[in-house]
């Protein structure tokens, strides 16, 4: 997909009331670039996600990004020729980290965790109730 430009009233993309292209946010880019990643085959080069993305972000933004996503753990990398492969962490353990940031950033633990537990409906507490009684059977054996 080619990249739109020009403005609101030619067809192009996004603009501002002083119509200059809206700018992206970092989310909004972060999850742009995640998206990608998660549609490759396999590690994907940061060339190959500007180039799936359209082409319409510079390389360098590219790989920026990246390394923001690397830091909050959310791709990891590997070496690949000169320069390397990304890949996107699993949903589940992205979730569970930013979680545990979270928890982690309180004073009371107690009253955080009491406050997410009882805000749980019926099914998803029995199903904490039972990953516990799993992985204290675990540690025990």
């Amino acid at each position: 997909m080619a990249p739109r430009t020009g403005t609101a009233a030619e067809g192009g993309g996004a603009v501002t009331d002083d119509r200059r292209p809206r700018r992206r946010g970092q989310g909004e880019l972060e999850a742009l670039v995640l998206s990608a990643l998660r549609e490759a085959d396999g590690p994907a080069t940061a060339g190959w996600v500007q180039e799936h993305l359209g082409g319409d972000l510079a390389y360098t933004t590219v790989i920026t990004i990246l390394t923001r996503l690397l830091e909050k753990g959310a791709v990891s990398r590997e070496r690949a020729g000169r320069s390397f492969a990304w890949t996107p962490a699993d949903q589940a353990g992205l979730a569970a980290r930013k979680m545990r940031k979270v928890l982690d950033a309180e004073n009371d633990r107690e009253a955080v965790l009491a406050s997410f537990v009882t805000g749980l409906d019926p099914d998803d507490e029995r199903l904490l109730r039972e990953l516990l009684r799993q992985a204290r059977d675990a540690g025990d054996g």
